[in-house]
């Protein structure tokens, strides 16, 4: 476990660099929508593509352990893409919902708090500078950013699926699953807790991967019975394939924290 906690950082650097490059192809599909129609939505894509490349140098000249001036670049990337994430969502709001601000016009935009992906990643690429792994407050902050993660992905799932009614009685299911999430790790978050409870907070993290995948599983077949004859076209006007994905991304992430709480709490 001290071997783990003293790799955390490294961890969660790869994690992010990850998100933020593969968050380039969400943005690609989603703003395919309407064809990039405004050249802002140029934006993210951009940012997703570049910054994975600036923090692997980071990392590579930093790999001896040392710090040196090069961890400003970890520190400005944080910077922007929380910049990108709170300049979307305000992006995504500035529509029919500030307009008339109802619940219809709410469901029916763009996915307003998809952008705060980008607020979240940047966040945790500030907090993994200046908190100690070893402190009990990293763990704390992993939780606290897959708890923000999972209410996230609850106003999504809630809105997405409402779109066709919840015409599926299993699209309930990452609605609930997410509250449960939120939940849980907000019990973790506020109080000292159990290993046996820590214990119950990590099965139920293995859960939410299952969710995940079987949501990727079920959005996956909606692209490949997609009523078009273009892949491209159903994988674009779909169900978004790669969101439920995002559950599998938080579970990890609190599954991370929770197994540093547990390394340092009582039994």
């Amino acid at each position: 476990m001290d071997r783990w906690i003293h790799r955390g950082p490294l961890i969660i650097e790869c994690f992010v660099v990850a998100n933020l490059g593969f968050l380039s192809l969400d943005i690609y599909i989603a703003h395919s929508t309407n064809a990039f129609s405004y050249a802002a939505e140029w934006i993210p894509f951009y940012f997703s593509m570049g910054a994975p490349f600036l923090l692997v140098l980071e990392l590579v000249q930093n790999r001896n352990g040392k710090q040196n001036p090069q961890r400003w670049i970890g520190f400005t990337v944080g910077a922007c893409s929380s910049i990108v994430g709170i300049a979307g969502l305000l992006w995504h709001l500035n529509g029919t919902f500030f307009e008339y601000q109802t619940l219809r016009n709410l469901v029916y935009t763009a996915p307003f708090a998809a952008p705060l992906a980008y607020t979240g990643l940047g966040c945790l690429l500030i907090m993994n500078r200046m908190v100690k792994p070893d402190a009990v407050e990293w763990s704390q902050w992993l939780i606290f950013f897959g708890l923000a993660g999972f209410f996230g992905n609850f106003v999504l799932a809630l809105c997405d699926h409402a779109q066709n009614g919840f015409f599926h009685a299993a699209e309930w299911i990452p609605v609930i699953s997410s509250a449960f999430a939120v939940s849980f790790l907000g019990t973790a978050l506020a109080g000292k807790c159990s290993h046996r409870f820590i214990d119950l907070c990590l099965t139920l993290m293995a859960a939410q991967v299952m969710v995940g995948l079987i949501g990727f599983y079920f959005h996956g077949q909606s692209v490949t019975r997609g009523l078009s004859s273009s892949f491209f076209e159903n994988l674009v006007y779909t169900a978004p394939v790669f969101a439920p994905l995002l559950f599998v991304n938080l579970a990890f992430l609190s599954g991370l924290g929770l197994l540093g709480l547990r390394n340092r709490c009582g039994n």
